[in-house]
């Protein structure tokens, strides 16, 4: 895949500090852990997929719809692989607003410590703006670039617009690998919801505009690659048709089924409570997954919840024991001893494994109310304050529905 875009409900307001600190702590650990285990490429090829991005940035515990998932987890990721940047290789650079400005300048820097070519960077960084915020005039207007480079020279941008008036957001990815030209037709299709008539200048028949237009360089464009898109509902709610619920009942029979806690590959983790395997899981297939387990991101809302408490507040208790386990299981791995890390990346498999023969229920509702009741014994909190004990006379009256 070179490139795709996401249609996401406008969100506005600030990441609370307790969450902020967690998706730091997790997505490091997400991100040190794909370099270790495939590769450099391997990550920037899953940042360019905008439904593995959406599925990041649900398991990290944020709105899994909202459009400030692209914000919050590229703040994330900046923070903590540039923390680490000399043993990963891999640099993060520009954001949001004024940040994104300070892109050219960071890409120098780097430049100068990795002897990549940083005027070749610079220009690729600004020709991917272009390309999205004045070549294609889809209605949005850019705010946010983020460039990511590797010390191969490979790249993926990841930039968001906003449209005011509809009150959406649209992201866009990129990746250099697979990118045959910028300014012809850098993209099969712009993906989203029909607004009307658009001025796309990459397209074939725009070349005399655009040289008149923009002085770029024009390459022979290779095969073309079909974009991928993602729309996201304006609801804040997650129902059972955003979720495969087959996948999902195969992660929760995984994790709280007491005959699967005999499984060989499972005895490293012993001692975790079956709530933090369910994350475990749900995070292990993040890093070990193949793109076709992403069509449903929503169903990564099912490891941490989210800060609005959709689909259920935050259990930081949880959260918490995920990142200790992760960063644990890193550490001995950089010193030789990977068992705990192939325990880690067993769950996804014997997750994957065990929805061969797993029919699923009726229990969508259930499984959230569950989740709501019992999030106050696992530190639950959103936006708006503590998850508190439900009352018992609202459990009863729920047995009973």
């Amino acid at each position: 895949m070179k490139r795709g875009s996401a249609d996401l409900p406008l969100h506005y307001g600030t990441v609370p500090q307790w969450l902020a600190q967690r998706m730091c702590l997790l997505g490091g650990a997400i991100a040190e852990a794909i370099v270790m285990e495939y590769g450099r490429s391997a990550l920037l090829q899953r940042l360019s997929d905008p439904f593995w991005f959406q599925s990041l940035g649900c398991v990290l515990g944020m709105d899994w719809h909202s459009s400030g998932i692209t914000t919050s987890v590229m703040n994330a990721l900046k923070k903590a692989i540039n923390r680490r940047s000399g043993e990963l290789g891999v640099y993060v650079c520009g954001g949001r607003g004024k940040a994104s400005r300070q892109t050219p300048a960071e890409l120098l820097d780097i430049a100068g410590k990795t002897g990549l070519n940083g005027n070749e960077l610079v220009r690729s960084s600004r020709l991917s703006a272009k390309v999205d915020n004045t070549a294609l005039q889809d209605g949005f207007q850019l705010y946010l670039h983020s460039f990511i480079v590797t010390i191969d020279g490979e790249w993926a941008v990841i930039q968001q617009g906003m449209n005011t008036e509809e009150k959406m957001a649209r992201r866009y990815h990129w990746l250099s690998s697979a990118l045959p030209s910028f300014t012809e037709e850098p993209h099969a299709s712009v993906c989203g919801v029909n607004r009307g008539m658009i001025l796309n200048l990459t397209a074939k028949e725009a070349l005399p505009a655009k040289e008149g237009i923009m002085q770029l360089t024009a390459m022979s464009p290779g095969k073309l690659l079909r974009e991928v898109s993602l729309i996201l509902p304006r609801r804040h709610e997650v129902t059972a048709a955003d979720v495969d619920m087959k996948r999902l009942g195969a992660t929760l029979v995984l994790a709280h089924e007491r005959g699967v806690a005999n499984i060989e590959e499972l005895l490293l983790l012993e001692g975790l409570g079956p709530r933090t395997l369910q994350s475990l899981t749900l995070t292990s297939e993040i890093i070990h997954g193949t793109p076709s387990r992403f069509s449903d991101p929503a169903r990564f809302s099912f490891a941490h919840g989210g800060k609005d408490g959709h689909p259920f507040p935050v259990p930081l208790r949880v959260y918490d024991q995920t990142v200790e386990t992760f960063d644990k299981a890193i550490r001995l791995a950089r010193l030789g001893d990977r068992d705990k890390s192939d325990a880690l990346k067993n769950l996804s498999k014997i997750s994957l494994e065990m929805e061969k023969g797993y029919t699923p229920g009726d229990y969508f509702e259930r499984l959230l109310q569950h989740e709501r009741d019992s999030s106050w014994q696992h530190g639950g909190k959103t936006v708006y304050g503590d998850a508190r004990k439900p009352s018992e006379k609202a459990v009863q009256l729920r047995l009973w529905e």
